[in-house]
């Protein structure tokens, strides 16, 4: 359920703006849809975790926020991080 150094240093490169850029909202952004993607995965063949569940909930919330924030911030960025993520636009 949790990611891996690779990974996450993975998602950090395709989306850092400068070399150890790990706390740009598109950063976060980023690590937040690959914990929430990980975590859909452990759902699917765990129906009944709930705890999990509303730990998904809050992730989503919370990169909902971010997103806004970045909206708000730069919307040019937002429309790139939208779309290299594929989140739907709310």
């Amino acid at each position: 359920m949790t990611m891996d150094k690779d990974s996450k240093k993975k998602v950090i490169s395709d989306f850092a703006t400068k070399k150890w850029d790990t706390w740009s909202s598109e950063v976060q952004v980023a690590i937040l849809t690959a914990r929430i993607e990980n975590l859909k995965l452990h759902l699917d063949s765990h129906k009944k975790d709930n705890h999990s569940r509303r730990g998904i909930i809050l992730m989503v919330a919370k990169r909902r926020k971010m997103l806004n924030y970045l909206k708000r911030k730069s919307p040019e960025k937002y429309d790139e991080v939208i779309g290299k993520l594929g989140i739907r636009k709310a």
